[in-house]
C-alpha cells in the first residue's frame, strides 16, 4: 500500500519516524576509540536503550508509527542485489587488503538477513577472524576493527532528511559515519516499503550536507547551518537540488561556529510552533543567514543562476522568506552559564510532535519551564546516557511523514 511519505516543515504533525535502538555496535565504545568514533562518553548501554525505548513509546502512545533503522535494513537484506551492494560496500576500505577481503566477503554472504546486519552495524573485530588470512590480519591489533562499528546510528536525523515528497540522502563529514547513509540509501532505494515509490535528491558521494543542519522553516523555506559537518558546497548543491524540484523557493545559508557544541544547526536552534523557535541565547543576537534564490533556471540544477543576499540576523531572514512579521525566539532567560550548560546537554534540539508541542531531555529543568511558560507543551524523557554522543530528541528522529501545513 503506498504512503504519504515527507514533511513540509518541522512542526507539522508527526505521524511516521524512523529511529535506531541502541544496540551492539555501542558496546564496541572503549576509552581508546570513542573518540574516533565521535562519542563523548561511554554509554551505559542498558540504560541507554530503556531511555530509548520509553522515547519510542512516547512517540507511540502519541500516535507515532515507529520504524526502526535495523528492522529496515535486515528486511532490505532479504534481497540478493542488496545484500551484494551492501557487502561490498562495507568492504571498499583499503586497509584490508585483497585475501582479508576475499574471506569476509564469503563470510558476510553466508549470514542470515539478521546476521549481517548486526555486522554491518556493530563491526567486525580483528581477533573475530578465524584462522589465519594473511599478513593484514597478522600485523593487525587482535582489537582492530577490520569493519567499523556505527554507534552513531542512534542519530537516524543525520543520514536522511524528507524535503516535500523527497528524500535528500546526506553526506556525512566524518570518516567514522560515512557508511551510515550508504545503508540508509540502500533502504531507500530497495525496501519493499520505499522502493519504487521515493524520489531521492543529494546523495553520499555528494558535497558535505548533515540532517542536523537541515531545518524545515516553513513549506518552501530550508535554512541549512554551515559549519563543522556541512560545507559551503555542500549547501550550494543541497540549493540547487531542491530549487530544481521545486521544494522550496528559498534556502537560508546559516553559518555556525565550528565547534563540538554546535556541529550542526538543531544544536542551537528547532522549531516548535510555526512561528516561534527555541534557540541557544548566546548566539541568538549574533546568528546571521544568507537567503539564497533563483535568479535563472535552466534545463538542470547545474544550470540554475542563484542570487545569494547578503548577511541579515537569522530571525530577520527567516522571518522575510517565511513571509511572516516576526519569527519568535523564546526567551529561555537563562543566565550564560546556564545556558551554556544546557545547550551542551541538547536543550536547544527538541523534536516537535506538533505545533506547540515539543520532547525534550528533562535534564533542561529550566529551558523546560521557559518552554512551559511560553505555551508549548513538553514531553519530558530521560536522556543521561542517550545524551553521551551529544545528540537530543531531534538528532535521534528521521521523520518520514509529517501532515503537511499547505495543502498545495
Amino acid at each position: 500500500m503506498p504512503h504519504n511519505h515527507g514533511a513540509d516543515s518541522e512542526v507539522g504533525t508527526l505521524t511516521t519516524v524512523m529511529l535506531h535502538r541502541p544496540g551492539n555496535e555501542l558496546k564496541r565504545l572503549t576509552p581508546r576509540n570513542n573518540d574516533k568514533l565521535l562519542f563523548d562518553g561511554i554509554p551505559w548501554v542498558s540504560r541507554a536503550q530503556e531511555e530509548h525505548d520509553a522515547f519510542a513509546d512516547t512517540l507511540r502512545q502519541r500516535g507515532v508509527e515507529v520504524l526502526y533503522l535495523t528492522d529496515l535494513l535486515t528486511e532490505t537484506l532479504a534481497s540478493e542485489e542488496a545484500r551484494a551492494h551492501a557487502i561490498s560496500s562495507a568492504l571498499s576500505g583499503l586497509h584490508l587488503g585483497d585475501t582479508l577481503r576475499a574471506y569476509l566477503a564469503v563470510a558476510l554472504a553466508e549470514a542470515s538477513p539478521e546476521e549481517l546486519t548486526g555486522l554491518l552495524t556493530a563491526g567486525i573485530r580483528n581477533d573475530e577472524v578465524r584462522g589465519g588470512h594473511g599478513l593484514v590480519t597478522s600485523l593487525l591489533s587482535p582489537y582492530d576493527f577490520l569493519i567499523d562499528p556505527l554507534p552513531n546510528l542512534l542519530f537516524t536525523r543525520d543520514s536522511s532528511v524528507w524535503v516535500r515528497d523527497r528524500v535528500a540522502i546526506t553526506s556525512l563529514a566524518m570518516p567514522a559515519r560515512k557508511r551510515e547513509t550508504q545503508l540508509t540509501e540502500l533502504i531507500y532505494t530497495e525496501h519493499p516499503r520505499f522502493a519504487g515509490q521515493t524520489q531521492k535528491i543529494h546523495g553520499w558521494h555528494n558535497e558535505h550536507v548533515e540532517g542536523g543542519d537541515v531545518l524545515l522553516l516553513s513549506p518552501g523555506v530550508v535554512a541549512v547551518g554551515v559549519g563543522e559537518r556541512t560545507t559551503p558546497a555542500g549547501v550550494e548543491r543541497l540549493a540547487r537540488q531542491v530549487f530544481q524540484a521545486e521544494l522550496a523557493h528559498t534556502v537560508l545559508a546559516v553559518p555556525i561556529a565550528q565547534e563540538r557544541a554546535t556541529m550542526h544547526l538543531d544544536t542551537v536552534c528547532t522549531m516548535v510552533d510555526v512561528d516561534k523557535v527555541v534557540m541557544y541565547p548566546n548566539v541568538a543576537h549574533s546568528l546571521m543567514a544568507h537567503a539564497v534564490t533563483v535568479r535563472e533556471r535552466g534545463e538542470t540544477d547545474t544550470d540554475l543562476v542563484l542570487d545569494v543576499a547578503g548577511a541579515e540576523p537569522f530571525l530577520v531572514a527567516a522571518a522575510k522568506a517565511m513571509q511572516i512579521d516576526t519569527l519568535h525566539q523564546i526567551d529561555t532567560g537563562l543566565d550564560p552559564v546556564t545556558a551554556e550548560r544546557e545547550q551542551w546537554d541538547d536543550g536547544n534540539n527538541t523534536l516537535a510532535l506538533a505545533p506547540r508541542v515539543a520532547v525534550a531531555y528533562e535534564r533542561n529543568d529550566e529551558t523546560n519551564d521557559r518552554l512551559e511558560a511560553a505555551g508549548i507543551e513538553v514531553v519530558r524523557i530521560a536522556g543521561s546516557e542517550l545524551g553521551s554522543g551529544r545528540g537530543g530528541p531531534r538528532c535521534m528522529s528521521c521523520p518520514v511523514e509529517r501532515q503537511p501545513l499547505t495543502t498545495d
